[in-house]
């Protein structure tokens, strides 16, 4: 679309902000108990340790601060999450409730590759900007 092709590195760097918020809010929710409380029946040392990686991996993705080691990182954890929880369930994401890990995982991964670009702190040489 023509007018949306004058604006890609904003809409980039808006959709690294938009996951980042996210992917934090769900580390607050495992580490602090907010949005509904953190997920019933998760082993303790679990939760602790995602809602570590997902409270400080989502504000520095949504800050561009080292974002691309953070995202490499998210994109690990996100990894695992779908092969230990959700592949288990079903052969497919549709069936085993797992796209939502599988769309981030694959996002942390083009992050991890492309930067932060744009509106960032950009504390690391993966941060470089995003060319369109």
């Amino acid at each position: 679309m023509p007018f949306l092709a004058r604006w890609p590195e904003e809409i980039y760097a808006l959709t690294r902000i938009l996951f980042g918020l996210l992917f934090l809010c769900h580390g607050l929710q495992k580490i602090l108990g907010m949005f509904g409380g953190a997920p019933a029946g998760m082993p303790t040392g679990l939760l602790y340790t995602a809602g570590t990686i997902e409270l400080v991996g989502g504000a520095l993705i949504a800050l561009g601060l080292f974002a691309g080691p953070a995202a490499f990182v998210c994109s690990g954890e996100m990894a695992v999450a779908y092969f230990m929880v959700h592949q288990p369930q079903g052969l497919v994401p549709i069936q085993n409730h797992g796209e939502l890990a599988v769309l981030n995982c694959w996002f942390f991964l083009l992050l991890a590759a492309k930067g932060s670009g744009i509106w960032s702190l950009r504390a690391s040489g993966a941060a470089a900007p995003v060319h369109g």
